[in-house]
């Protein structure tokens, strides 16, 4: 098995934006998911699957900045290549435990991935959330933030 590398360190152990001009153009997409949990005075808004605030459409607005996040993690994230992605959707959905499952699924054909521009989606849309619920309830929970998928690049990520 190869020994596993930090790829934003150089040999003297600098931070360094990985050089990605050797590598293969090829179609590559990443899933993230972020999990926000609302307390009932925040559900008891919840009206025909989204919430409504003197701001607007919670859930609306969560795709768009969400959406506008993934586009900008280049500007975020230090070391992140700059991307013109080729799409970024965002799906949010209450689970079963009135739990709100937001999925960031980012697309590009490029020489470098886009889980970060994933991540990035999933994180903004649910601090968006947040920000347009808080005068409702401080109790609001961003309970995680994963990558569940990615292909292309070297190898693929499936979480089980």
């Amino acid at each position: 098995m190869s020994e596993k590398i930090l790829t934003h360190l150089d040999e003297q152990g600098r931070a360094t934006m990985v050089d990605v001009s050797g590598k293969v153009i090829s179609q590559r997409t990443a899933t993230a998911q972020s999990i926000v949990s609302l307390p009932d005075e925040v559900l008891a808004q919840l009206e025909n699957g989204d919430l409504k605030t003197k701001k607007g459409s919670v859930f609306q607005t969560a795709v768009i900045a969400g959406i506008m996040a993934a586009k900008k993690t280049g500007d975020l994230i230090p070391l992140c290549h700059p991307l013109g992605l080729d799409n970024c959707k965002i799906d949010i959905q209450l689970n079963d435990d009135n739990d709100v499952v937001i999925n960031c699924t980012a697309t590009i054909t490029a020489k470098t991935g886009v889980e970060m521009e994933a991540l990035v989606g999933a994180s903004i849309a649910a601090l968006t959330i947040y920000d347009m619920c808080k005068a409702l309830s401080h109790d609001i929970v961003i309970k995680e933030t994963k990558l569940i998928a990615k292909t292309g690049g070297k190898r693929d990520f499936k979480r089980s």
